[in-house]
């Protein structure tokens, strides 16, 4: 009775508006990669980005609200309403001091700091709107939400680029598990598809310019894939401690029974080559966990669909698992919903859930010809049905951060 569980989930992604519709999507090996629409792309060498679409933001926060909103922490109320109805929380009778958030970003507001800084150049000073500060700084995904629904427990976002949402749900568990809330909200948020976001991850080369359907673009694990898609979206969990759910008679959907964290200390970009920090994150993972490497059912690997990324993981991957590896269904997400960077690890820790609750492992899109260096059992051309009792989910981010999850099935 003293694990941390899921009891709700929430999701906006390019695939979908909602977590349902997401996962059906990922199932089908359908692609939410498609021409970048926010703003006009013609001056760079890249055209496309896994957009979220159709999303109201009048209608799901309110006009007045979400004009003061940035579009990351839009995403991230959004989310959050759907995750709290699923967990069918009576708000009225729980301690709101007992409910906290941590809700990461890789980036934050930057579409916000990019227009009031065209705003300032071009008008002055005195047109740049109050709500940019609050708009840009990366803690204010929590912030909205914590506001929105009265939630006065432990607040805070924390960065760490694209491993933010998974070191995110991770550390809400373990803000639970040392007695300081009875629920957290928890995840990540991303809206970074600006002109400015763009045109840096070009000159990092770290971005795909292949000419081609932007539904076969993303290719993690491939022997042709030059670069990841770069998208935007949120997935939030409502994390309780165990005693807390059952006591309230929640339906628990997993548990969140393993978190490691580490760092390559290698490079600012580039993921140390042989995966020495990624290996050690997936062992303090499954350690914790109480999960032998040979007992894993699913592994949804971070798997960017860069030249360096994918080796390093495979590599760390072969590492840990050894021989099982040869046997553990391995599949990445990305390759139909492009990176969502700080949003990234929270989105397919929704995609380990769902793969427990349904015995299904999405494949990996594209993996047409897999690379020699990355052999792996790759889940490829059509969703396989394992009956995943354990699911680890692989985070890594710029910096040399790494963080991986183990969640596993209730137990009756």
């Amino acid at each position: 009775m003293n694990g941390i569980v899921v009891t709700g989930m929430g999701a906006l992604s390019p695939l979908g508006n909602d977590v349902r519709s997401t996962w059906d999507a990922m199932v089908e090996g359908k692609s939410g990669i498609g021409p970048i629409t926010q703003f006009d792309s013609s001056d760079l060498p890249v055209h496309i980005a896994g957009e979220v679409r159709n999303f109201d933001s009048d209608g799901r926060i309110g006009r007045k609200q979400a004009r003061r909103m940035s579009r990351f922490s839009q995403f991230a109320v959004a989310a959050t309403e759907e995750a709290l109805m699923e967990a069918d929380i009576d708000l009225d009778s729980i301690d709101r001091e007992r409910i906290g958030v941590l809700i990461a970003s890789g980036v934050g507001g930057l579409r916000e700091i990019e227009e009031a800084n065209h705003i300032l150049e071009n008008q002055g000073h005195r047109r740049v709107s109050p709500f940019v500060v609050p708009m840009m700084i990366g803690d204010m995904a929590a912030g909205n939400v914590a506001i929105r629904f009265d939630f006065r427990g432990p607040n805070f976002g924390l960065v760490s680029a694209c491993a933010s949402g998974a070191h995110a749900i991770g550390e809400a568990a373990e803000i639970i598990r040392r007695g300081d809330a009875d629920i957290m909200v928890a995840g990540g948020s991303e809206a970074a598809i600006t002109p400015l976001a763009v045109a840096s991850f070009v000159a990092a080369r770290t971005l795909s310019e292949r000419d081609a359907d932007p539904a076969t673009v993303s290719r993690p694990f491939d022997r042709g894939r030059d670069g990841f898609v770069i998208a935007e979206g949120a997935a939030v969990l409502i994390l309780e401690s165990e005693a807390h759910a059952r006591a309230r008679g929640a339906r628990m959907l997993a548990t969140v029974a393993g978190y490691g964290a580490g760092a390559d200390a290698y490079h600012i970009t580039a993921p140390e080559p042989a995966g020495r920090g990624a290996a050690a994150s997936m062992r303090r993972a499954l350690s914790r966990a109480q999960v032998e490497p040979s007992e894993l059912s699913y592994l949804n690997a971070h798997g960017t669909s860069t030249q360096l990324n994918d080796r390093a993981e495979a590599s760390a991957i072969r590492q840990v698992f050894d021989g099982f590896a040869d046997h553990l269904p391995v599949s990445s997400t990305k390759s139909m919903t492009g990176h969502l960077l700080g949003a990234a690890g929270a989105l397919e820790s929704v995609a380990c859930i769902k793969a427990i609750e349904t015995g299904l492992v999405p494949p990996t899109a594209n993996l047409d010809d897999p690379d020699d260096d990355c052999r792996l059992d790759h889940v490829i051309g059509s969703a396989r049905r394992v009956e995943v009792r354990s699911a680890l989910n692989n985070s890594f981010g710029f910096g040399g951060h790494n963080a991986s999850l183990v969640f596993t099935a209730i137990d009756a």
